[in-house]
């Protein structure tokens, strides 16, 4: 197999060739389709999220098909066409796994982080944690949907608990939003998409993808808005969307990683606005987003990269060079 592997935090990444792994009991191995360039990977290679081994094959947005079998393996045959999202492994057994909780289990792996990933020609997943992909996407298209568009699908549901939600929000309009974007214009709402200043691609993206008004973060939209979703890392931007949000109205932090939010007058959170925030995601959610984005008609706006060049786009993401997704394709 080759990977672009991580081996030091800030540091390029770094072609290798290794055997192909043999699956363990309960595990598949993939013939990597596709690969997303997903933020968080952003945040491994850049050392906010703690480097917690010696070595890292960074992605967690996998499209693969399955070359070999580990034992026990029942509910995959050889071919099938999978996902693997950032969850990649679970417990079962604490308070969190037995309450339906799996997103914030004690014990959890991530893959691309804890577990190898997907830049790589070959990767191994746990069987029980792929994802059937619908058939009407292609193997790039796909990729994003399995974080940018689940995480976004979390954070919407959680911003739509409560209260119904006709104007939303969206700062931050890269992967996930524009992902998100498309599924709440067709399901009714009004979408205010918020970018860096100045930033017309990402604007001009917006508004063809249904989006009611587009404009700079630092900008208050032209309405009150029902809730707000956060997908810049910005800590900065929680007061700015509480103060766009109504009386009653939501802000949902959708990152794992966020600079610290500022202090700022209470007034701005009272009259029972909420900020909370959204961790990782559970299998339920892929079984819930995958064919709702199919029918949908959610579309990914993707600039694909050779996976040699895991570097150049990982480069591209951190400097807003291309709207929409990255994937790399082996």
């Amino acid at each position: 197999m080759f990977a672009m592997v991580l081996s030091e935090p800030r540091t390029p990444l770094a072609g290798e060739r290794r055997p192909d792994p043999a699956p363990g009991p309960g595990e598949v191995r993939l013939r990597v389709l596709a690969c997303g360039v997903c933020r968080t990977d952003l945040h491994v290679v850049d050392g906010e999220l703690p480097q917690v081994r010696p070595t890292i094959i960074p992605g967690h947005e996998i499209v693969g098909r399955v070359e070999a079998l580990g034992a026990g393996v029942a509910d995959l045959a050889l071919g099938d066409r999978v996902g693997v999202p950032w969850l990649g492994e679970t417990c079962g057994i604490c308070r969190y796994c037995r309450e339906g909780e799996e997103n914030l289990c004690d014990r959890p792996g991530f893959t691309g982080w804890t577990l190898d990933g997907g830049y790589a020609d070959v990767a191994i997943a746990r069987a029980a944690y792929c994802l059937p992909i619908p058939a009407q996407y292609g193997d790039a298209e796909a990729a994003p949907l399995l974080c940018a568009g689940l995480i976004g699908y979390r954070a919407w549901r959680k911003a739509s608990q409560g209260r119904p939600v006709d104007r939303l929000g969206l700062y931050g309009f890269g992967a996930a939003a524009h992902l998100l974007a498309q599924l709440a214009v067709w399901s009714g709402q009004e979408v205010y998409a918020f970018t860096r200043a100045g930033d017309a691609a990402a604007q001009g993206l917006a508004r063809r993808l249904g989006c009611r008004w587009a404009g700079g973060s630092e900008e208050a939209p032209p309405e009150e808005l029902d809730a707000a979703i956060i997908f810049a890392p910005v800590g900065g931007l929680a007061p700015t969307a509480l103060r766009a949000v109504r009386k009653g109205g939501v802000v949902v932090c959708a990152g794992i990683h966020m600079s610290d939010i500022p202090s700022f007058p209470y007034a701005w959170l009272w009259q029972e606005r909420r900020l909370v925030s959204v961790a990782n995601l559970t299998r339920q959610d892929g079984r819930e987003y995958l064919p709702l984005a199919a029918q949908a008609g959610v579309r990914a706006e993707v600039t694909a990269y050779p996976l040699a060049q895991a570097n150049a786009a990982l480069d591209d993401l951190r400097r807003g060079a291309f709207t929409g997704a990255a994937v790399l394709t082996p």
